[in-house]
């Protein structure tokens, strides 16, 4: 139960910081933290991680969707079959969570909101959602190696 209300949490998260950065960053364009190193920058992304598949919502929206079910699936017989907390769950659960947060914005925006810009490494604009499909994601393989070896 504690897993699902996890998803739920990182989903609030993400749609409260998203909606900050609707309202106060979006007309600003950029917020300087660290100047030149991390801004608060407002961006519209149309496709998914790096804009790959950009303008093409109603695939991204169908995919994610079919991607969230089965992982949610994988994830309830993972919570009924080990009792107890387990990495492997927990990493699902971050992705689930940031993967349901951007699809939210898919449907209601056509586009997800990005915001968070490291710009001392060019790097891409992201959010929070995508902080938790990441760091879950990382997980999950850590979780995959470590159990091959026992």
């Amino acid at each position: 139960m504690y897993y699902y209300l996890i998803v739920i949490a990182i989903i609030l998260l993400d749609q409260f910081t998203k909606y900050f950065a609707i309202t106060h960053v979006k007309n600003v364009v950029t917020i300087p933290i660290i100047e030149n190193i991390f801004h608060l920058t407002y961006a519209e992304n149309t496709g998914a991680a790096f804009s790959i598949l950009s303008n093409k919502i109603p695939l991204l929206t169908i995919v994610t969707s079919i991607f969230i079910i089965c992982l949610l699936i994988y994830m309830s017989k993972m919570i009924i079959e080990k009792k107890g907390f387990q990495w492997m769950t927990l990493a699902l659960t971050f992705v689930i969570g940031g993967a349901i947060g951007n699809l939210i914005d898919r449907i209601r925006f056509a586009y997800v909101v990005d915001f968070f810009e490291f710009r001392f490494i060019q790097f891409a604009i992201f959010n929070v959602a995508d902080t938790f499909i990441v760091v879950g994601s990382i997980l999950l393989i850590i979780c995959i190696l470590l159990e091959e070896k026992a």
